[in-house]
């Protein structure tokens, strides 16, 4: 078995730790004992806990986010001067997401549970951080629905975007409940299934009439 570098130690047992406890209650002192290493470590690869969790979101945010632009791009490539349909730029935007979800091997559910702590901690500096993460692909994709959905008012738009979101991480954070629920009627490891469910749900959503104030 390949030996992990110290650095991966760091992120691992960090990303463990904040996804248990969420990263304002976790210390420093405890990265340091899940990793076995020193503080001089922690401080030479990352400077402080602020930095840490900022890395360890861009592990694998990165290549989520360019996965995710990646797959919109070939979408308007492939559209040309039409907009591209509403359920091919919700799968662009779900479909990465909920394959890394799944994946034990780029941190799978212990990771969605960390994002989720993250979007509710109380802290300023934390939703910064996040907003940056996630800027552009934000830009692109509220631009992709809008032109989708050219007739929906944008108070609508970003409300639907909001339980979109909602709907998304409480799909990827917990895959016990609709197994229990469902008595094993429905299977949270059929990923494709899955995506194809959300997709289906959330355009239905984004269609429906307008709210009336």
């Amino acid at each position: 078995m390949k030996r992990r570098d110290t650095k991966t130690v760091i992120l691992d047992a960090a990303e463990t730790l904040f996804a248990r406890k969420g990263p304002n209650a976790t210390s420093l002192r405890e990265v340091i004992a899940l990793a076995r290493v020193n503080l001089a470590a922690i401080h030479y690869h990352f400077g402080s806990k602020h930095e840490l969790l900022d890395a360890v979101l861009a592990r694998r945010l990165g290549s989520l986010n360019g996965e995710r632009l990646t797959l919109l791009s070939e979408c308007e490539v492939k559209s040309g001067r039409r907009p591209v349909a509403l359920e091919q730029v919700l799968s662009a935007l779900i479909a990465p997401a909920l394959r890394l979800s799944r994946d034990p091997s780029r941190g799978g559910e212990t990771f969605m549970r960390l994002l989720g702590r993250c979007f509710t901690e109380p802290d300023e500096r934390l939703q910064q951080m996040l907003t940056r993460h996630f800027e552009q692909v934000a830009i692109r994709f509220t631009s992709a629905i809008q032109k989708a959905l050219p007739n929906l008012p944008p108070a609508d738009l970003f409300w639907r975007i909001h339980f979109m979101i909602g709907a998304m991480a409480h799909t990827m954070a917990d895959t016990r409940r609709i197994r229990e629920n469902s008595k094993g009627l429905c299977d949270p490891d059929k990923t494709h299934e899955v995506i194809a469910r959300l997709v289906t749900f959330l355009s239905a959503g984004f269609r429906c009439k307008p709210t009336r104030a």
